[in-house]
């Protein structure tokens, strides 16, 4: 990538703004033993009655050792949809720009465009759920500004080849957004390796999937520190809150992650083998996830026999590519075992005998 230029990207209202400086942005070093009364905080303690670190130093750090990235190329947000939603508020001009997504794909790339009066330019995968990287690129115009990736895809759960996505970044002079939120299931090494290489490439990931933290509602964005000091201009002061923030702290270094994904890998390659047993079931498509998608011969009708036991599956018969197509999530040995039994009643009882 030769062309790529931030500042021509960058909105002009954006580039020509000054930023909200708060009480503790002027004064960072909070936690300092001394008399505070420049926030109009409640002064009574109950331990939630300052406001949290706006730039999240101290789970940055956590972070940052974890991933070998500075501290400076990551932004924190109120899960992954607000660090995207910034990328979109920063970089594109409503009602002028545009952005292209890849179908089957996670839908509030397709949401936020909308809030933000950006055009979608959708360009589906091929018949292996693989970016038409020709097509892709044959899409961009003067006011494209993002090309979303989802590696590994949801809803799929297949990874994208090194190959597309090096040909994308080195061909797009605007932002590759790489959103690897379920980078921890797959054997295939994060693109964090290479961030330095691509000065277009944004990284999303975080701590909902893997590290089994979906109630803090916390996403990662990891980018240059050029991208990132842009982003930290228009990112609301205190976005990640006090108990999120000493929570994640807590948990990330509990290291319990890496045990409880091999768990789930583990359960997703059973129920992978059973699956292949079943006569119900026409196509298994490879995962590199914590969830399989499947297809089978009626996705309603298996959706509801499903529900009608207790399980909840996700039906993805709408998406493009996937009709008949059902996403089922990896969860515990004990949840499994039950659902394991549920598939093998189901693939004995035929469907014309019910009908």
């Amino acid at each position: 990538m030769t062309n790529f230029n931030l500042e021509a990207i960058t909105r002009a209202n954006v580039k020509n703004m000054k930023p909200y400086s708060s009480a503790r942005d002027e004064f960072e070093n909070f936690t300092l033993n001394m008399i505070y009364l420049d926030a109009n905080e409640n002064p009574f303690s109950n331990g939630m009655n300052r406001y949290p670190d706006p730039q999240q130093k101290e789970l940055k750090l956590i972070i940052s050792d974890k991933n070998n990235v500075p501290k400076e190329s990551i932004l924190l947000g109120n899960g992954s949809d607000e660090v995207l939603d910034l990328v979109y508020r920063a970089f594109c001009e409503p009602n002028k720009d545009n952005i292209i997504t890849l179908p089957p794909t996670y839908g509030m790339y397709s949401v936020l465009a909308s809030v933000n009066a950006i055009e979608n330019r959708e360009v589906l995968l091929n018949e292996d759920f693989q970016p038409n990287v020709d097509a892709i690129l044959n899409a961009v115009d003067e006011n494209t500004k993002i090309i979303f990736l989802c590696s590994p895809n949801n809803p799929t759960g297949n990874s994208f080849t090194d190959s597309s996505v090096i040909k994308i970044l080195n061909s797009f002079n605007g932002l590759v957004v790489l959103d690897e939120a379920y980078i921890d299931f797959s054997e295939d090494q994060s693109w964090l390796s290479v961030l330095n290489d691509f000065p277009n490439l944004i990284i999303t990931q975080t701590l909902s999937k893997a590290y089994a933290m979906a109630g803090l509602r916390i996403g990662i964005l990891y980018a240059s520190k050029e991208i990132i000091t842009v982003l930290n201009k228009i990112k609301p002061p205190y976005n990640i809150n006090g108990l999120s923030q000493d929570t994640a702290v807590k948990k990330l270094l509990q290291s319990t992650m890496p045990a409880q994904v091999k768990k789930i890998i583990s359960e997703r390659k059973k129920l992978v083998e059973l699956l292949e047993t079943c006569e119900f079931v026409e196509k298994i498509y490879p995962s590199d996830a914590n969830f399989i998608l499947i297809k089978v011969d009626d996705a309603n009708f298996r959706y509801n026999q499903f529900l009608e036991n207790g399980v909840v599956v996700r039906n993805r018969s709408n998406q493009p590519l996937c009709e008949n197509c059902l996403r089922i999530s990896i969860g515990t040995k004990e949840e499994n075992e039950q659902v394991f039994e549920l598939i093998k009643s189901i693939n004995n009882v035929q469907k014309s005998i019910i009908y």
